[in-house]
C-alpha cells in the first residue's frame, strides 16, 4: 500500500476509535500508530512522525474525518506531551496567500553564488529572507538572526521546532523575539507551528515581545510574509505582503510612485 493510503488509514482509524459525537477534542498517542498499523495489517511507517507532519503541513485530514466538524470548523492536530497528540476543532480558516494582494518588488540582494544553488525548500526561503532583510522591511524594525532550527521542548507540548528566532529592536529601545515558519514546495503555513512558536517564545524569552511571522513561497521569487497573533485557541493574521525579489534596474520609477501613494493612503 503507498504511504499516503497507509497514513490515512491509520490516521481514520485512531479517529474512528477515539471519536465521540460533539467532543471538541481527542487524545491519541504515538502507540496508537503502531497500534492500529498492525490491526489493519499495513505496513507501518518508518518515521512514525513522518504520518503527524504529514498532515499538518503536507495535506488535509481525510474528508471521513474533516466531514465530522460542525459547519465552519475543521479538525487539527496539536501536540499534547512527550509522544501524545489531540484532534481539536478550530475556526476554519487556513493560512494561505491573499492571490489578490499587491505584489511590493524589492531588489534582490542575495549574493549570486548563494542564488545558483539556493533550493526552493524552507532552507532555501529562509536564506533569501535572511539576506534581503525580508524581515526588517515587513514589521518595521531592526532583526538580526539568533539561531535556525531552534529543537526544545514548551510546556503541555512536548519536543517542538522553530524554524528561525530573529531577535529585534525598534526605535524605542523595545526588544522583539520574532520566531519564523518558513514554508516551501508542498508544504504549508500551519496554525500549530505558530502556537509552537509563541509557547517557546513566551517559556525562553518572556521578557521580549513576541511577533510571530510565517514566510511562503507563492512562485518563483515571489515571497508571501505573514504577522500571526494568538487570541485564545485562534490564531489571526495581523498582516500579510507580497516581496518580489527583483533584479534593482527592475524597480521601475512607477513603481515607486505607486508605493508613495500607499504610503501617503496610510497603507
Amino acid at each position: 500500500m503507498p504511504a499516503r493510503n497507509r497514513y490515512t488509514a491509520i490516521i481514520e482509524t485512531i479517529f474512528r476509535a477515539r471519536h465521540a459525537p460533539g467532543q471538541r477534542s481527542v487524545d491519541f498517542e504515538r502507540e496508537d500508530i503502531i497500534r492500529y498499523a498492525e490491526a489493519l495489517g499495513v505496513e507501518l511507517p518508518k518515521n512514525l512522525g513522518d504520518l503527524i507532519y504529514s498532515f499538518r503541513y503536507r495535506t488535509e485530514l481525510p474528508s471521513s474525518i474533516l466531514d465530522t466538524a460542525p459547519p465552519g470548523e475543521t479538525w487539527i492536530i496539536r501536540p499534547a506531551g512527550r509522544s501524545r497528540y489531540r484532534f481539536v476543532l478550530v475556526t476554519d480558516a487556513p493560512l494561505a496567500p491573499n492571490p489578490n494582494l499587491a505584489i511590493i518588488k524589492i531588489p534582490e540582494s542575495t549574493p549570486g553564488i548563494i542564488a545558483k544553488y539556493a533550493f526552493s525548500d524552507e532552507q532555501g526561503l529562509l536564506a533569501r529572507v535572511r539576506y534581503n532583510r525580508l524581515i526588517d522591511i515587513f514589521l518595521g524594525i531592526a532583526c538580526y538572526s539568533l539561531q535556525n532550527h531552534l529543537r526544545t521542548t514548551a510546556p503541555g507540548m512536548g519536543q517542538v521546532e522553530t524554524d528561525e528566532i530573529y531577535i529585534g529592536v525598534d526605535k524605542r529601545g523595545c526588544h522583539f523575539v520574532v520566531p519564523v515558519q518558513a514554508k516551501g514546495g508542498r508544504d504549508r503555513l500551519n496554525r500549530v507551528q505558530v502556537e509552537q512558536d509563541i509557547a517557546v517564545c513566551r517559556d525562553k524569552l518572556p521578557a521580549l515581545i513576541c511577533r510571530p511571522v510565517g514566510a511562503q513561497f507563492v512562485r518563483g521569487d515571489l515571497i508571501a510574509l505573514f504577522e500571526f497573533e494568538q487570541d485564545g485557541d485562534e490564531i489571526n493574521v495581523v498582516s500579510e505582503r507580497h516581496y518580489r525579489l527583483s533584479p534593482p534596474d527592475a524597480v521601475r520609477e512607477e513603481d515607486l510612485i505607486r508605493y508613495r501613494r500607499r504610503l501617503s493612503g496610510g497603507e
